[in-house]
């Protein structure tokens, strides 16, 4: 199935115009569904050996971004997540540290202060999450604020309304802004909404709109809606960043957030990064799970392959 974005023009022409922009989008190979998924479910029955199993394991509790989004979120719930990013197993100071937590701006300074000198990074989503209803302005500020706060991170939404009535240049130019607010200091990823896109097309043609305005990552969901990161649309994006980096040079990562819970989950992701995009993904400046109960089964599955033994959902604290 073909996954390369045609040969295209200099992005500055790409991006000059909306029909320019739609040209290029819509220029871009249709995505065979039935093939794109039978290879998704073919890779998702990959076995791994124990001692692979082991680092899979590793390895993807230091992606996985610790989240809390809830209005009940409070600087003391705040601080005590930062401490199991931290130290994920007190009992086993050998177990990586999660690779960030992520939080709504309002808590970013707590999450900052309970993470300081871990390497664990602080995200933030910001630009009126979830659903983006908000002008302009409001959104910057909001990511200025988190920035200004110490986030590492800037989780950001696009407007799926513009983005599916095909303003895909407004769309295109809310990303620069929100990337020029981030600064030097930190990352952008961007949310797509997959469920809410429809078809596999619009989640090609959103990576490559979010890829051309500057994204450091391009994230599947928000995780509150129904559906969120599949198999699927994972692979999908994955190909988009591969083919991205192949004309352009530049790598950017990719995070599937919402409904990925178990260990099992997480190494079929693992496979799909390995098998689509290369090894230069499998690291967690890359590579991302939007997960909070996934960290539990991974640590429960650790302490079974170290000990023998299954320990059961009391072994790990209730986020």
């Amino acid at each position: 199935m073909p996954t390369t974005a045609p040969t295209s023009p200099a992005p500055a022409d790409v991006t000059s115009s909306d029909s320019s922009l739609r040209r290029f989008l819509h220029g871009l190979p249709g995505v065979d569904a039935v093939g794109l998924e039978a290879r998704a479910a073919a890779l998702g029955t990959r076995s791994i050996k124990t001692t692979a199993k082991a680092y899979a394991i590793d390895l993807a509790i230091s992606m996985v971004d610790l989240t809390t989004l809830e209005g009940a979120d409070t600087p003391g719930k705040v601080r005590a997540l930062g401490a199991k990013a931290v130290h994920p197993d007190p009992t086993d100071r050998t177990t990586p540290t999660t690779a960030a937590v992520c939080v709504y701006p309002d808590m970013v300074a707590a999450a900052k202060e309970a993470v300081a000198g871990s390497g664990v990074k602080v995200a933030s989503v910001a630009t009126a999450f979830p659903a983006g209803r908000a002008a302009l302005d409001v959104k910057l500020a909001d990511v200025r604020d988190a920035v200004a706060a110490g986030a590492d991170e800037i989780d950001m939404v696009i407007d799926r309304g513009a983005f599916l009535s095909g303003r895909y240049l407004k769309v295109y130019d809310e990303i620069v802004a929100v990337k020029e607010a981030c600064g030097t200091s930190a990352r952008l990823k961007v949310i797509f909404e997959t469920g809410e896109l429809s078809t596999y097309d619009n989640i090609r043609r959103a990576s490559w709109l979010g890829m051309l305005a500057g994204a450091d990552f391009i994230k599947t969901s928000t995780g509150k809606v129904a559906v969120n990161a599949t198999p699927a649309n994972t692979l999908l994006m994955l190909e988009a960043v591969r083919d991205f980096r192949a004309q352009t040079g530049v790598q950017v990562g990719v995070k599937p957030a919402g409904g990925i819970r178990t260990t099992k989950d997480a190494v079929k992701f693992l496979v799909l990064v390995n098998e689509t995009a290369g090894e230069d993904w499998l690291d967690n400046h890359w590579f991302r799970f939007g997960a909070s109960s996934l960290l539990n089964d991974l640590l429960m599955q650790r302490q079974k392959l170290a000990t023998g033994r299954y320990s059961g959902p009391d072994y790990v604290t209730v986020d």
